[in-house]
């Protein structure tokens, strides 16, 4: 994965290194959250921000196989 370094507005950063402690994330990390969210809602004007995040959460639970088959009744 490259990386580029950008300057960033100190307030942004304080921010995400206080919003990055509550989930364990490094402010870089916390930043590129933020941004692949508003790709995402960029991407989907249609779309919840409530609905972007509980997609996120489901892949995030595929990926770590974290599923089980559900059964029609």
């Amino acid at each position: 994965m490259a990386t580029t370094s950008v300057r960033l507005d100190d307030n942004l950063v304080n921010k995400a290194v206080k919003v990055g402690r509550v989930y364990t994330r490094t402010a870089p990390k916390q930043i590129e959250h933020w941004a692949k969210i508003g790709q995402i809602v960029e991407d989907n004007p249609e779309l919840s921000f409530e609905f972007v995040l509980e997609c996120m959460k489901a892949k995030s639970e595929v990926e770590a196989g974290d599923v089980s088959d559900y059964e029609f009744r």
